[in-house]
C-alpha cells in the first residue's frame, strides 16, 4: 500500500471517529437537555427536605428511599414505550400482583427460586401480549382494555392465592439473600434498575424499534401509511410493559419473602404519573426512560419527606398530588425556556 493510500485510510478513520464522537456528543446533550428539568426538581426537593431535616440526607435513608421507588420505576420504564406511541397500560398493578403470586406459588411448591424467575417474566410478557391482542382484535383503546385486565389479573392473583399471603418460602436460598439483599452496599434491586434504564434508554433513542415507537406516537396514520408495522409494535410495547412489571414482581418476591396478592394497588397511576413527570406526554411522540425513573423517585422522596414533616396520613394524597402538579409545571417551564433559547 502506497503512502497516499495510507493517508486516505487514516483520513477516513479520523472522519469516522470524529462523526462517532459528534453523534455521541449530540446524544449526550439531548439526554441532558430532555431530563434536566425533572432532575433539577428532584434535586431541589431532596435539598428542601434535607435542609430542615439533615437525617434525610444520610446514605442509608437515601438508599432506602431509592429502593422504595424501584418497583414503580421499573413499571414506568416499560410504560414509557406504551405512552410514547399513544397507548396506556393500566393493568400493571394487576400484572404485578399476579406475577408475584405465580412466583410465590412456584417456589412454595418446590421450584428452585432462580428457575421461577423466567416463569415470572414469561407470565408478565404473556399478560402484556394479551392486552395488545385484545386491543387490536376488538379495536378498542388500550385504556379501556387494560382497565378491565387490571381487575381481571388482580382477581386471578387473589384466586390463586386464595385471598391470603403466600408464605413458607425457603428464605435461606441465595435468591432471597442476594436478590432481596445488598450488593456492594447498594440494594440489589437498584443495580437491576440501573441496567434496565441503560438498556431501555438505548432501545428507545438509538434503535429502529425506538424510532418506530416515536413515529407511531407522533402520527399513527402517517406511520401506518409509510409501512411501519403498527400492530406488531403495539404488541411489543405492551409486552415490554408486562416484562418490566414482572421484573418488579420478581424483585419484590425476593425482598418481601412472600407473595401478597394485595400488593400493587394504585401502582398503575403512580407509574403513569412518574412517566408524565419525567417528560413523557400522553399525546405520544417522545419519551424518557431516565425521566420516568426520576419521576418515580420524586414520588418516593415526597412520601419519605412527609414522614419527616409529620404530615397526617389523611393529607398524604393531597400533598403528593400537589407535588406532582408543581413538578410537571416546573419541568414544562424549563422545556419552554430551553426551546426559546434554541
Amino acid at each position: 500500500m502506497t503512502e497516499t493510500e495510507h493517508a486516505v485510510d487514516d483520513a477516513e478513520r479520523a472522519r469516522e471517529q470524529g462523526g462517532g464522537r459528534r453523534r455521541l456528543g449530540a446524544f449526550t446533550r439531548r439526554l441532558v437537555r430532555d431530563e434536566l428539568g425533572v432532575l433539577v426538581v428532584l434535586g431541589l426537593l431532596i435539598a428542601g427536605i434535607g435542609i430542615p431535616y439533615p437525617d434525610f440526607l444520610t446514605g442509608d435513608n437515601l438508599l432506602t428511599t431509592a429502593h422504595n421507588s424501584v418497583y414503580i420505576s421499573l413499571m414506568a420504564c416499560g410504560m414509557v414505550f406504551a405512552l410514547a406511541m399513544r397507548e396506556v397500560d393500566l393493568s400493571v398493578g394487576g400484572t404485578y400482583a399476579m406475577c408475584l403470586v405465580v412466583g410465590a406459588l412456584l417456589v412454595r411448591d418446590g421450584t428452585p427460586p432462580w428457575l421461577a424467575v423466567p416463569v415470572i417474566l414469561a407470565t408478565g410478557i404473556a399478560l402484556g401480549v394479551f392486552n395488545a391482542l385484545v386491543t387490536t382484535l376488538l379495536a378498542l383503546p388500550s385504556f379501556i382494555v387494560t382497565l378491565g385486565t387490571l381487575m381481571l389479573y388482580r382477581g386471578v392473583g387473589l384466586a390463586l392465592a386464595d385471598g391470603r399471603q403466600i408464605t413458607d418460602l425457603p428464605l435461606d436460598d441465595s435468591f432471597f439473600t442476594l436478590a432481596g439483599g445488598d450488593a456492594a452496599g447498594v440494594p440489589f434491586a437498584l443495580w437491576v434498575l440501573l441496567a434496565v434504564v441503560v438498556v431501555l434508554t438505548v432501545v428507545l433513542t438509538r434503535t429502529r424499534y425506538g424510532a418506530r415507537v416515536r413515529a407511531i406516537g407522533s402520527n399513527p396514520d402517517a406511520a401506518e401509511f409509510s409501512g411501519i408495522p403498527v400492530v406488531r409494535t403495539r404488541v411489543q410495547a405492551l409486552a415490554l410493559s408486562g416484562l418490566t412489571t414482572a421484573c418488579a414482581a420478581a424483585l419484590a418476591l425476593a425482598f418481601y419473602g412472600a407473595g401478597d396478592p394485595t400488593l400493587g394497588q394504585g401502582y398503575e397511576l403512580q407509574a403513569i404519573a412518574a412517566c408524565i413527570i419525567g417528560g413523557t406526554p400522553l399525546a405520544g411522540g417522545r419519551g424518557s426512560v431516565v425521566g420516568a425513573v426520576a419521576g418515580a423517585m420524586i414520588l418516593a422522596v415526597v412520601a419519605s419527606g412527609l414522614v419527616f414533616f409529620e404530615v397526617p396520613i389523611n393529607w398524604t394524597s393531597f400533598a403528593t398530588g400537589g407535588v406532582i402538579l408543581v413538578a410537571v409545571a416546573a419541568d414544562s417551564a424549563l422545556r419552554r425556556t430551553g426551546r426559546r433559547r434554541r
